[in-house]
């Protein structure tokens, strides 16, 4: 049964929809952390809609078109006026190399319909883009994205990784509901500006792994057990000296965690939305019992001396590594 009518809700920029305070991201689901099972993930989704999740987050480059699919088949039969599917565009697959960028309004509106085509919609609702293209003008992008909403095919927009300069030009042309990037206790310097410079606009900031990508999920992984295609290998915060010393980081929660009698996961999770109204968190995992243990931490109430106390704990900048590999690195907050 769902407790959501007990815990908090959050709404998605100024004028968005209400939803739980933490959402689902499902980029797991598409073998991203090693090898995925659809069954399973469909089963997740049921569990966590059956939890009083109303916020799942997409994209088409997800298992490339994928992810949305399993969405999809997650979605027969369940009521979806009361749910808000976000997803994105931009990303393009690029055979043997990194992959492309693409915010050419011709493309916003290809990659639309094939969305809604996968994800057997009507409407989007949250619709972003993926990674700014430095080779297209936002305005031109956006005013195409504002045409999709004006067609029904979207009701509201936002963007991934971009700058403060770059969300206010996009908000010039149409409002825009919702900024993602990652945000957690590890990696906060980008999210912490980017909150401070637009919060005059009402635009929301959705936190990606808000678990540092399961190094905040209480159970630091090896990298060298980790499953093939598990691209958390690559990642430069789990590289030797990085990982050791982001491992001591993680102790210092870990023993806060335990005074409070709640575990790492939760702990984080709680000192994220008690940032501020404008964040909602949405951590992914492929596991039902960490989807239920991620939700608890929905009724972890910090008091302000111990949102201080973990914040001194982790220190802004403190974490080891970048947060994406050297390519992955050229194509954020731009």
């Amino acid at each position: 049964m769902s407790d959501s009518g007990r815990r908090e809700r959050r709404r998605i920029g100024k004028n968005g929809p209400e939803v739980l305070a933490i959402g689902l991201g499902c980029m797991s689901l598409s073998g991203t952390y090693g090898t995925s099972d659809d069954q399973a993930g469909i089963e997740l989704i049921h569990r966590a809609i059956d939890l009083g999740v109303d916020h799942f987050d997409s994209s088409d480059m997800y298992g490339w078109g994928q992810n949305e699919e399993l969405i999809g088949r997650a979605l027969k039969g369940k009521r979806r006026d009361n749910l808000v599917i976000a997803t994105k565009f931009g990303q393009t697959r690029q055979p043997g190399g990194a992959n492309g960028v693409n915010g050419r309004p011709e493309y916003v509106r290809q990659a639309c319909d094939a969305s809604l085509k996968r994800l057997g919609l009507d409407t989007i609702d949250l619709y972003y883009q993926h990674r700014v293209d430095p080779n297209v003008p936002v305005e031109d992008t956006v005013g195409e994205m504002s045409r999709l909403v004006e067609r029904g095919k979207v009701r509201f927009i936002g963007l991934c990784e971009a700058r403060p300069e770059r969300l206010r030009r996009a908000h010039a042309v149409w409002p825009i509901t919702a900024v993602q990037s990652e945000f957690s206790l590890l990696y906060r310097e980008e999210a912490t500006e980017t909150r401070e410079a637009i919060k005059d606009l009402g635009i929301s900031f959705v936190a990606y792994a808000p678990l540092g990508r399961s190094l905040l999920a209480g159970a630091v992984p090896d990298v060298a057990n980790l499953a093939e295609g598990d691209t958390r290998a690559r990642h430069p915060r789990f590289e030797g000296e990085n990982l050791r010393k982001n491992r001591e980081l993680v102790e210092r929660i870990e023993a806060i965690a335990a005074d409070r009698q709640c575990t790492v996961a939760q702990l984080s999770l709680a000192w994220l939305l008690a940032q501020g109204p404008d964040v909602l968190p949405i951590p992914g995992t492929k596991r039902i019992e960490r989807l239920e243990e991620n939700l608890a931490a929905l009724d972890v109430h910090l008091t302000q001396e111990e949102i201080d106390s973990i914040a001194e704990a982790v220190p802004v900048g403190a974490a080891a590594g970048t947060r994406y590999p050297a390519g992955g690195m050229r194509g954020v907050y731009l």
